[in-house]
């Protein structure tokens, strides 16, 4: 009897085929033959000495430098650093007041998050250099443009880092905030003892991850119009590349930029790698 049925077995299995691994590795091996055929593709056909003479020009390179450093770089990171801090108090502000009993403050913060975040970052800036000097005439942005990137970064970033820090205050335990409202703490003095601290560590990541979406958003400061010696990375790679009707210095202002966003990500994920060791 068991001859039989496995006599009976044997063709289901050669028409089953391939078993689930065999498939998979199967799989595996011809998206790697597509993505090796892809990049040998473009390895022939694309025009590698244009592309040389247009991008990689060392001699114009080196002409970039110390400025593009000690000028340009160095600027974009005042106004991302600016901008953070700025975005950072607010966003704070902000999350306390999403969360707050008060339904005035809840609904203020509500659609306050909801334009901030909807609207391109483009629109805040010419808002920003435009719309501020013509509803308040007279009145002067302190720091200059420096000032106004704080600002205009500054309001785009706090819609976003409300709701990272909100969602943070609210992955705290109810229990902590009842254990310190036990020993006597008042609301106001056991958020800020207790509940924050704990929030920031849990969105330690998530902000890092903001400030790196914002050293890229600093490219936007062309739009207010800055001088010479206000230019950040992109408008001093952009301007060098329209005097010499070549491209290089934009690539070199991109691995500048690089430079800064390579390192930060990969803070952010050994900050994430280690959140996610502390909740196991």
């Amino acid at each position: 009897m068991s001859t039989e049925a496995d006599t009976r077995l044997q063709p289901q299995t050669r028409k089953s085929g391939l078993t689930r691994r065999r498939k998979r590795a199967l799989s595996r091996g011809i998206q790697y033959v597509v993505f090796i055929a892809a990049l040998v593709a473009i390895g022939v056909t694309a025009d590698w000495e244009r592309l040389r003479n247009q991008f990689a020009q060392a001699d114009l390179a080196k002409e970039l430098f110390p400025d593009i450093i000690t000028l340009a770089l160095r600027n974009t990171v005042l106004y991302t650093v600016s901008g953070f801090v700025f975005g950072l108090v607010v966003g704070m502000v902000i999350a306390l007041m999403r969360l707050s009993s008060v339904g005035p403050y809840r609904w203020f913060a509500g659609v306050y998050i909801e334009i901030f975040r909807g609207l391109p970052a483009l629109l805040i800036f010419i808002f920003v250099g435009v719309g501020v000097p013509l509803a308040f005439p007279g009145t002067e942005i302190p720091g200059g443009t420096y000032g106004k990137v704080a600002l205009a970064l500054g309001l785009v970033a706090a819609a976003y880092m409300a709701e990272t820090i909100r969602a943070g205050i609210q992955a705290v335990p109810k229990g902590q905030m009842e254990a310190a409202r036990s020993l006597g703490f008042s609301h106001a003095r056991a958020m800020v003892s207790i509940i924050i601290p704990q929030a920031f560590r849990i969105v330690i990541p998530p902000l890092t991850n903001e400030l790196v979406l914002l050293f890229k958003d600093s490219s936007l400061v062309l739009f207010l119009g800055v001088t010479l010696e206000e230019r950040e990375l992109a408008k001093f790679g952009r301007d060098l590349a329209s005097t010499n009707a070549n491209s290089t210095p934009i690539l070199v202002a991109g691995l500048c930029y690089l430079l800064i966003t390579v390192p930060l990500g990969f803070v952010v994920r050994r900050l994430e790698a280690k959140a996610g060791e502390a909740t196991k």
